[in-house]
């Protein structure tokens, strides 16, 4: 099998399933030739949003086309982590060239059109009945109140979720002493509710003041909002039982290879928790860099600042790495700093959060995310600049906050520059973070 043609080499992509599984062909080609190539960085790079494979390798290839001419003398690799996400059409992808926005982008004035279905299809199979449904709903937005609550019904049916109750987790990124994970409340409170308040966030973010929110735009978001979380759920379980085995693998058949790994949105979730997933002892990692990472600014916590007894889902894996964890985070992605908080309220609160925050406030720290402030609550994190991190040494340990704002910051409404990450100055950060020379 040829790996696909990209703008570096040598170059491998690994595919995973839903459970974490590798494709063996792709795994034993990585084990076999990395050493056989000499590689002594290997940067491994890992998409949030994408379901079609070609999509995904032009994000690996712009994202990586900068990186040679920046360390020339070093032997590298690079590796792009595929895995069954998705992307809904809406969401904008900076300096894409048309021809491949046009493949990723919306083509109808449908609210959920051809492409977003079929990444729904591709991401959820067997579900295509409820797809149907769900379409149908959005396209018709019948009166509200029982055609809601049906919406509602039919989501939690796309995303599996199960019944409330003691041991069901549902992607936590933090645990609390004696407090049972639970399935997100947004998805079993009412409705109508949710939807509203969804509608009132986009209506406060991306239209006019006086716009009065619609009630149906909230349920395209609920939707988005509950896909995400079943996404955010699938990013752990390939990052700790499928990609964290591979870098074990990989340490055991190249042990003097150093990894690099670097992941964007949801795939920086996939890369933190591939560091659970590495078998004991293993310090191949030698640097991971979050892009806009989609979850908890509080996932690496000890100790939750409103909470004690809580602490992050991922609480102390940084120290598994051989160098730094580095955070890049922009205030411009209005995906992370506006909509996540709400719907990360809503998963653990069924109370209003407009009325107990305000939009405004929404902002605040109990529910941030990662790719919008950075690391938060985890003692010696240190804070730059971008042109401060360009310009200084990385710490060689612990976790480090660079804010990227001055790059990432184009796109349009509901994601804000959420994607805006293919920027020269961010892959510098990657090979500053690895030490990469």
């Amino acid at each position: 099998m040829t790996e696909p043609a990209v703008s570096v080499s040598p170059y491998w992509e690994l595919t995973f399933d839903a459970d974490g599984d590798v494709d063996g062909r792709e795994r034993d080609r990585l084990l076999d030739q990395v050493p056989r190539h000499k590689v002594r960085d290997l940067i491994v790079f890992t998409h949030g949003w994408n379901t079609d494979r070609s999509a995904a390798t032009r994000l690996f290839s712009q994202f990586f086309e900068p990186v040679p001419g920046l360390a020339p003398t070093a032997r590298l690799g690079y590796v792009g982590v595929v895995w069954p996400s998705m992307r809904f059409s809406d969401e904008t992808i900076p300096d894409f060239p048309p021809s491949v926005a046009a493949g990723v982008t919306g083509d109808s004035a449908s609210p959920l059109d051809g492409k977003t279905r079929h990444a729904l299809l591709e991401v959820f199979p067997g579900r295509a009945t409820v797809v149907e449904q769900i379409a149908r709903l959005l396209d018709q937005q019948p009166d509200e109140g029982a055609s809601l609550e049906e919406f509602g019904r039919l989501v939690r049916l796309l995303v599996e979720v199960r019944p409330q109750g003691p041991g069901v987790s549902f992607a936590a990124d933090t645990l609390a002493e004696g407090v049972p994970e639970s399935d997100p409340e947004m998805l079993f409170g009412d409705t109508a509710t949710v939807c509203a308040e969804f509608a009132q966030a986009l209506a406060g973010t991306a239209g006019p003041a006086f716009a009065l929110p619609r009630l149906w735009d909230g349920a395209l978001e609920l939707l988005r909002q509950a896909t995400y979380y079943a996404m955010k759920r699938r990013a752990g379980t390939v990052g700790e039982r499928g990609l964290g085995r591979v870098v074990g693998q990989l340490a055991a058949a190249a042990p003097d290879v150093r990894v690099h790994l670097v992941g964007h949105s949801f795939g920086a979730r996939l890369v933190s928790f591939a560091l659970r997933g590495l078998p004991s002892g293993v310090r191949a990692v030698k640097s991971v860099t979050l892009l806009q990472g989609a979850f908890s600014h509080y996932a690496f916590a000890p100790r939750l600042p409103h909470d004690p007894r809580a602490s992050g889902v991922l609480d102390g894996q940084y120290h598994r790495i051989d160098g730094p964890l580095v955070c890049c985070y922009s205030h411009f992605d209005s995906a992370l700093g506006t909509v996540y908080p709400l719907a990360s309220r809503m998963a653990g609160d069924d109370r209003s959060v407009v009325a107990d925050f305000g939009i405004g406030s929404m902002l605040g720290a109990q529910w941030g995310a990662m790719g919008h402030d950075g690391v938060q609550a985890v003692p010696g994190t240190v804070s730059f600049t971008l042109a401060e991190a360009l310009r200084t040494r990385l710490p060689v340990s612990g976790c480090v906050n660079v804010d990227a704002a001055s790059v990432v910051c184009r796109g349009g409404a509901p994601a804000g520059a959420h994607s805006d990450i293919c920027h020269r100055e961010l892959a510098q950060v990657v090979l500053a973070a690895g030490r990469v020379r």
